[in-house]
């Protein structure tokens, strides 16, 4: 199969062509808000808002089957965010209460799950996501519930950038530290909503997290790490569908389409890391030898030496 064929033949198929406009959108819009989250140093909120989702997405495919699953995360994302928000602004230490509503809502997804008849290929597609399956009814909902993440965001963008750098002063400017984690979180749970019918549950957390972290490495203008977040995510979900697809096409070697676009993604972060660390290394090593040369002895006395040797050949 040809590079060509993988990365544009294929999307004419209905399958490909639903999965790459969904994740597309979702990725684009995950990028976004993850910036946020990186600035604001919520990964770790991020990630108990992926778990808090899977009971709703248990009870839900349990309750209504596969049309259930997003009402059911929409419930449970909805409850989650405005549980860890309260966590965070109680007494509460931020880590031992996330890590408690972590672990407590997986457990109950999972009893919830072991009551199906097909408990392996439920929890499996829980966990995993079904990129490649998406009913074509269940798109208009996953792009609208990722657009309403991204209004969130955008609404309030400039004072979530604020709090971010100065949380004092936000509170000090009239600003509700309250509605803004509540905001930000809500707007983390539907894209987790989103992404846990896609990539699944388990590997969401990866479109939130790297192409913000991958923004910061690229650019230092805080308003364009929003841009680069975007299109870093779309080119990494665009090439990992494609990966997939012509590794189980092309090559017979059948690849997990949520898992392959995750290991693109983590992939892609690597070449930036390191091709930051490169330009960096070299920064280092240039302004050393600049001030080397700068600061030698040899240096400026050869250069005294030839001022007077030019001196005496004018005297001359």
């Amino acid at each position: 199969m040809s590079a060509v064929e993988a990365l544009f033949s294929a999307f004419a198929l209905p399958f490909m062509g639903r999965a790459l406009l969904v994740m597309l959108v979702l990725s684009v819009i995950a990028g976004v808000v993850g910036v946020l989250v990186n600035l604001r140093g919520l990964e770790f909120i991020s990630d108990g808002l992926t778990h808090a989702v899977f009971p709703g997405l248990a009870v839900g495919l349990a309750v209504g089957g596969a049309a259930g699953v997003l009402p059911g995360a929409a419930i449970a994302a909805l409850i989650g965010a405005v549980l860890l928000t309260w966590l965070m602004r109680s007494g509460v230490a931020n880590d031992a209460g996330i890590a408690v509503v972590l672990t407590a809502a997986f457990s109950i997804g999972v009893i919830v799950v072991s009551k199906s008849d097909d408990y392996a290929g439920a929890l499996e597609e829980l966990l995993f996501g079904r990129v490649l399956t998406i009913p074509p009814a269940d798109v208009v909902p996953l792009v609208v519930v990722s657009a309403v993440a991204l209004l969130l965001v955008a609404l309030t963008a400039k004072q979530q950038v604020f709090r971010a750098f100065d949380p004092a002063g936000s509170r000090a400017a009239g600003d509700s530290a309250f509605g803004l984690d509540l905001a930000l979180n809500v707007a983390v749970a539907l894209v987790v909503v989103a992404g846990a019918s896609t990539v699944g549950s388990l590997l969401v957390l990866a479109l939130l997290v790297v192409p913000g972290a991958a923004a910061r490495l690229i650019i230092g203008r805080l308003w364009l790490l929003f841009p680069i977040a975007g299109v870093f995510a779309a080119l990494a979900s665009w090439l990992g569908l494609a990966t997939g697809f012509a590794a189980s096409v092309g090559a017979g070697v059948d690849l997990p389409a949520g898992s392959t676009v995750v290991a693109v993604f983590v992939l892609a972060y690597a070449v930036v890391l390191l091709v930051r660390l490169a330009r960096d290394a070299g920064k280092r090593r240039a302004g050393a030898r600049a001030g080397a040369g700068a600061g030698s002895p040899d240096s400026s006395a050869s250069s005294a030496a030839s001022v007077d040797r030019a001196m005496g050949e004018r005297a001359a």
